[in-house]
């Protein structure tokens, strides 16, 4: 889809297109750019592992994101969450993933991602250093991009410092936010920062001016659970800030697997549109109808048991599942 202008922006992989993702495709004229090539499914919700309809929505994806990325010069990497990257090892319960997957997405490539050494937690630095020796050993070049600048022609890829994922002082870590911008055109890109729940992300978001934004918001499904209602709370005013400065967003990820996310969004949609500005889900914005698998889960289960082998298949002890393909 023509974003505006003279870029392309695509949504590959997202919450409303059925799985954990944020891959998003950019194209400027003068080069074409995959963020975060990664996909996976939650292996657990409601006590219930990945429905069928999951596994199918994951396979497609995966197929999009080796699509879109053979056509791709660069590839970037916020972290090391497996929803963010794609590792060299096969695991077909969770990621469908393969060290042939991985080969063909990152083979030739420009790779700019996050440092594995500083500003990261224990099990991101070991991901990022395994990540660096096997799928960055296929790419043409390999560079660390924190607060970073790279060229090409008119185009401009810049990361961000690193960020928190989520609210400050997060065990999760940080990631790195990344603009493409052509000539006087921008496309801000903000995995994993939850909405943002750190109000140094905000102003860090508000300072860029972007024309468009594509946002992860926050785990509401989490709430009082492993999220304080507070920061969840200062994140959704946070959204409502981003949406007064920002004409277009494309909000999704995490807050889409919230099973009443609609109602959530509802007070940052109406916002956006009372200033006239426009608010996204990633499916949406392609002009498809949402796909909130994992949300719904508990609910697929009930109306569409899966078959007797997928049964027998998802109780395989988890490093056996993981070497064979479900039968869907």
């Amino acid at each position: 889809m023509q974003y505006s202008g003279e870029i392309t922006v695509l949504p590959v992989a997202f919450e409303s297109l059925g799985v954990r993702s944020m891959c998003t495709y950019i194209e400027t004229p003068e080069v074409k750019v995959l963020l975060d090539a990664g996909v996976s499914l939650a292996p657990n919700r409601y006590g219930l592992p990945p429905h069928p309809r999951e596994y199918i929505a994951l396979k497609n994806r995966r197929e999009e994101i080796i699509r879109f990325a053979e056509k791709s010069d660069v590839i970037t990497v916020s972290h090391y969450h497996f929803d963010h990257h794609t590792p060299s090892y096969t695991d077909w319960a969770y990621n469908w993933c393969s060290a042939e997957i991985a080969e063909k997405i990152y083979k030739g490539k420009i790779i700019l991602a996050k440092s594995f050494k500083e500003y990261i937690n224990f099990s991101q630095r070991r991901r990022g250093w395994l990540f660096a020796k096997t799928s960055g050993s296929y790419a043409e070049r390999f560079e660390i991009a924190d607060e970073r600048t790279f060229s090409f022609g008119c185009t401009q890829i810049s990361f961000s410092k690193p960020v928190f994922h989520g609210p400050e002082e997060s065990d999760l870590g940080w990631v790195l936010m990344v603009t493409v911008k052509y000539k006087d055109e921008s496309i801000l890109f903000a995995p994993d920062v939850q909405g943002p729940m750190s109000q140094e992300t905000l102003n860090i978001i508000i300072e860029s001016r972007p024309k468009m934004i594509i946002i992860g918001g926050p785990p509401t499904y989490l709430a009082d659970f492993r999220m304080r209602v507070e920061d969840i709370n200062f994140s959704l005013e946070n959204l409502k800030t981003i949406v007064k400065h920002v004409p277009d967003v494309i909000l999704d990820h995490h807050i889409l697997r919230d099973e009443n996310w609609e109602s959530v969004i509802k007070p940052i949609v109406e916002r956006a549109a009372s200033l006239g500005h426009k608010v996204f889900t990633a499916a949406e914005f392609l002009g498809e109808e949402n796909q909130t698998l994992e949300a719904y889960r508990k609910r697929l289960y009930s109306n569409e048991p899966p078959s007797e082998d997928f049964l027998k298949w998802s109780k395989l002890p988890s490093p056996k599942r993981r070497l064979i393909p479900p039968p869907l």
